[in-house]
């Protein structure tokens, strides 16, 4: 019992002081920013300019893991069940004033609770087994794909730009 109690409140504390989680449904896991309210993460996603959430679907379940903020490093896992939440119900409405507060560069301010009822779904992912133990290996996966590159030609002047002598003024 004991232990039960500490791991939840160690699940409680890694998540909201984490600014990202990885969550992974039926999908490769993807990090995810959230808020911690009332005993669960919640996340919001799934429409134009927000996270994707692949793979979490009412009902299911994720397995989450939480990174230490300082380090990078893997604190805590748990599986959570998932839950979405309905446009405008009071479970929605006291996580989307949490989700508000941190959302980040949102184009639309004060209509963005207007926008996600409407185009996105918020999720609450409530905790269910949780484990402290550290697993084998790195857990390292390839990322996922994407049409994002950084390889490009260098352009012609930029080596005599950045290796251009400075003239001795006598």
């Amino acid at each position: 019992m004991t232990e039960t109690l500490l791991a939840r409140a160690l699940v409680e504390e890694a998540t909201k002081k984490s600014g990202l989680i990885w969550v992974r449904g039926d999908e490769p896991a993807r990090a995810l920013w959230h808020v911690w309210h009332e005993g669960a993460a919640h996340l919001v996603g799934d429409g134009p300019g927000e996270q994707p959430l692949p793979g979490l679907v009412d009902g299911g379940t994720a397995e989450v893991t939480v990174r230490s903020k300082d380090k990078g490093g893997r604190l805590i896992a748990w599986t959570a069940r998932v839950t979405e939440l309905a446009p405008r119900s009071e479970a929605w409405e006291a996580a989307v004033a949490e989700l508000k507060g941190k959302r980040l560069n949102a184009p639309d301010g004060e209509r963005m609770p207007q926008r996600w009822a409407d185009e996105c779904r918020v999720l609450r992912l409530t905790p269910q087994d949780i484990s402290t133990e550290l697993p084998d290996g790195s857990l390292a996966a390839a990322p996922l794909p994407t049409s994002a590159t950084t390889r490009q030609p260098v352009p012609e002047g930029l080596p005599r730009l950045l290796f251009k002598r400075k003239k001795r003024r006598g």
